[in-house]
């Protein structure tokens, strides 16, 4: 195991409501100095619903994506509160999002975003057993709740619309866990 690099600074390079850049200067083990930048996570993380109406039917939802500019179709997600527990956000966020709670509520896998700049964590929570269950959010507009099929995942992945990662990776997780295989 190679020893990490040892820190000799940080500081604030910019902060926004949602970003925080820093940048690194870092000291490798063979003596090289290097600076990096990063996007340090204000928060806990986030957490990426799959919620299943039955063994084959997701609930994904349809909003405004501001990073490309148009209606993107995924799955429910959002930050954690502090001190709020990961199936405790993902039940709020369904809630929130799609108009359902779980009884049943299952972290599958955590999931980084861009590793080599980004200290951010997405809890990928799978939900079964739905209930309507509406909860207020921040959304500036009702989100449209979008029913597809795991069956038909090969054709969700043909949309222009539907091209979020960690969404595409958490549906691909589900069908395999539901359907008893394990890669």
């Amino acid at each position: 195991m190679r020893k990490k690099p040892e820190i000799l600074a940080t500081n604030t390079v910019a902060r926004t409501r949602l970003f925080h850049v820093e940048s690194v200067d870092l000291r490798f083990a063979n003596g090289v100095e290097v600076q990096y930048e990063r996007l340090k996570s204000n928060s806990s993380g986030a957490v990426l619903v799959v919620p299943m109406l039955d063994d084959d039917t997701v609930l994904m939802i349809r909003e405004y994506s501001a990073g490309v500019d148009r209606y993107e179709l995924g799955l429910p997600k959002g930050r954690m509160e502090p001190n709020e527990s990961l199936l405790w956000a993902a039940n709020r966020e369904l809630m929130e999002e799609v108009g359902y709670a779980a009884r049943s509520l299952e972290h599958i896998t955590s999931l980084t975003l861009s590793p080599s700049y980004m200290s951010h964590n997405t809890h990928i929570v799978l939900a079964r057993q739905l209930f309507e269950q509406r909860a207020e959010g921040d959304e500036p507009e009702e989100i449209e709740v979008v029913p597809w099929k795991l069956s038909q995942l090969g054709e969700l992945l043909q949309r222009d619309d539907c091209t979020e990662a960690r969404s595409i990776a958490a549906l691909f997780m589900v069908r395999e866990l539901l359907s008893g295989t394990k890669g």
